[in-house]
C-alpha cells in the first residue's frame, strides 16, 4: 500500500510538472515546444507501464493475503495482464481451491466421527489437557448413570459419584483393564491419548462386557450342573433305595439298634446332598416372569412379616421406612418375594445378632433399598459378589446372589450392593 501511494503522489507531481512545461513551452516557438511535450509523455506513458508490471501485481498478491487472514477460500484472485504475475495467480487459486476443498473435507469428517460417537455403544469420554471433562457421549453418560452431559463438564473424575468413575481416577496413562463392580456390571475400559495441535488429550474409552460374560458364564456353569445333578441324582436315588432295603432287614434282626441309626444317617445324608444339587438346578431352572402391576410397599410389608421372627430370634429390629406414594411396579410377585427374602437372609446372616436392618423405598427415583448395620464388603469381595459360585459363607454354595442377579435382570432392574462409608450394607434396587 506504501509503494502504491508512492506511484500516486509521483504520477501527480509528474502531472504538476508536465502542465508547468507545457506552459513555459508555449511561450516559445519551434522545435523546443514538441521536445518538451515528447519527454513528459514519454514520462507518462513509462510511470502507466511501470504502475501495470509491479504495482497492480503486487495489489493483487496484497488481496490474495487478505483473502488468506480471513481464510475465505472460496474467493479467487482475477489475471493482471501480466505473465509472471498471471503465474503467481493461478498458482495462489489452484491452492486457495486444494484448501477449500480440505477444509470441506475435514468438515465432514469431523461430522461424521461427531456422528459416530454419538451413536457408539462404547462409551467416550474426552479430558482436557488439565484432565477436566469436555465431552462425553450418550453411551458414557449411560456407564456413569449420569442424565446430562451438563452435569459432568469440566469436573475430574474422582468429583464424580459411582462405583466406575471411582475406578476409572485409579487408571494410570495408557493402560486398558477389565473392572467388574459391585452390580455385577463388567467394563473393559482404556485411558489412552490422542495428538491435537502438538498437545496429548487424554479419553477413556468404556466398553460393557456384562451381556457376553454373563452369557458364557451361564452356559458353562448350567452344563456343569446339569451333568452334576444327572450323575449326582442317578447315584443318590440307586444308593437310598439300597439303602432303604438294608434298613429293613436289620429291623428285622435283634441287636442291630446301633447299625439301623448308622444307616438313619446315611439315608438322611443322601438326601441332603441330592436337596443341595437341586439347589443348583433350581438356578438354572428359573422361569421367566410373569409380570403384573403391584404396590411395591405391599410386597415389602409383606415380606417384612415373613421374615420377622427369624430376625427377632437373633435380636435384630427389622425395619421398615416407605414412601407415602405407594409406587406400582411390574414384577412376578413370586419370585421377587424370593429376592426379597434371599436378601433380608443374606444382611441377618451378616449381623449375627444384634443388629438392624431397614427396608426403605422411594418413589423418585423409584428404587428399593435394604440396609444393615453387619460386618461389611471389602472392596475385593464386592467385585466378587455376583459371580457363579463365590461366597464368604464357610458353607455357602454361591448361588444365592446369582440367583437374585437373574431374576432382577429378568425384570429389567438395575442394582449394587456395596458398604457405605457410614458402614453401612445397602442392596439398591432400582426400577
Amino acid at each position: 500500500m506504501k509503494l502504491k501511494s508512492f506511484f500516486l503522489i509521483l504520477a501527480l507531481l509528474l502531472g504538476v510538472v508536465w502542465i508547468t512545461l507545457l506552459f513555459m513551452a508555449t511561450q516559445e516557438n519551434g522545435w523546443r515546444f514538441y521536445l518538451i511535450e515528447g519527454i513528459i509523455t514519454i514520462s507518462l506513458f513509462y510511470l502507466v507501464f511501470f504502475y501495470r508490471k509491479v504495482i497492480k501485481p503486487l495489489n493483487s498478491i496484497a488481496g490474495g493475503m487478505d483473502l488468506l487472514q480471513a481464510q475465505d477460500f472460496s474467493s479467487r484472485l482475477a489475471p493482471v495482464g501480466q505473465r509472471e504475475a498471471d503465474r503467481i495467480v493461478e498458482v495462489f487459486n489452484r491452492i486457495m481451491q486444494q484448501l477449500k476443498e480440505e477444509r470441506l473435507r475435514l468438515r465432514e469428517q469431523n461430522h461424521f466421527l461427531d456422528l459416530l460417537i454419538s451413536a457408539s455403544p462404547m462409551g467416550v469420554i474426552i479430558l482436557t489437557l488439565d484432565e477436566r471433562i469436555s465431552m462425553a457421549n450418550k453411551a458414557a453418560l449411560g456407564f456413569l448413570n449420569e442424565g446430562s452431559e451438563n452435569n459432568i463438564l469440566n469436573k475430574g473424575m474422582n468429583e464424580l459419584e459411582g462405583s466406575l468413575a471411582e475406578e476409572l481416577s485409579r487408571m494410570e496413562k495408557d493402560t486398558t483393564t477389565t473392572i467388574r463392580l459391585s452390580d455385577s456390571q463388567i467394563y473393559r475400559c482404556s485411558y489412552l491419548s490422542f495428538i491435537d495441535r502438538g498437545f496429548a488429550h487424554p479419553f477413556y474409552l468404556i466398553e460393557s462386557l456384562t451381556s457376553e460374560v454373563m452369557k458364557a458364564e451361564k452356559k458353562a456353569y448350567e452344563k456343569v450342573i446339569r451333568m452334576i445333578a444327572h450323575e449326582v441324582n442317578n447315584s443318590v436315588a440307586g444308593i437310598t433305595s439300597t439303602l432303604d432295603t438294608v434298613n429293613d432287614v436289620l429291623q428285622s434282626m435283634d441287636d442291630t439298634e446301633d447299625l439301623c441309626e448308622v444307616m438313619k444317617v446315611c439315608i438322611e445324608r443322601s438326601f441332603s446332598m441330592s436337596r443341595f444339587i437341586t439347589n443348583f438346578a433350581d438356578v438354572v431352572k428359573i422361569p421367566e416372569p410373569q409380570l403384573e402391576e403391584v404396590k411395591l410397599n405391599d410386597r415389602v410389608v409383606a415380606c417384612k412379616t415373613f421374615m420377622e421372627n427369624i430376625c427377632l430370634n437373633k435380636n435384630i429390629t427389622l425395619s421398615i421406612d416407605l414412601c407415602e406414594e405407594n409406587p406400582i411396579v411390574l414384577l412376578d410377585t413370586s419370585l421377587f418375594e424370593q429376592v426379597l427374602i434371599n436378601i433380608i437372609k443374606n444382611a441377618a446372616e451378616s449381623i449375627e445378632e444384634n443388629g438392624e436392618i431397614t427396608i426403605r423405598t422411594s418413589a423418585s427415583p423409584l428404587m428399593l433399598e435394604i440396609g444393615d448395620t453387619g460386618k461389611g464388603i471389602s472392596k475385593e469381595v464386592e467385585t466378587k459378589l455376583f459371580s457363579p459360585f463365590f461366597s464368604t459363607k464357610p458353607n455357602g454354595q454361591g448361588i444365592g446372589l446369582i440367583f437374585i442377579r437373574e431374576v432382577l435382570m429378568k425384570h429389567g432392574c438395575t442394582f449394587s450392593l456395596r458398604t457405605y462409608p457410614d458402614g453401612i450394607t445397602r442392596f439398591r434396587i432400582c426400577f
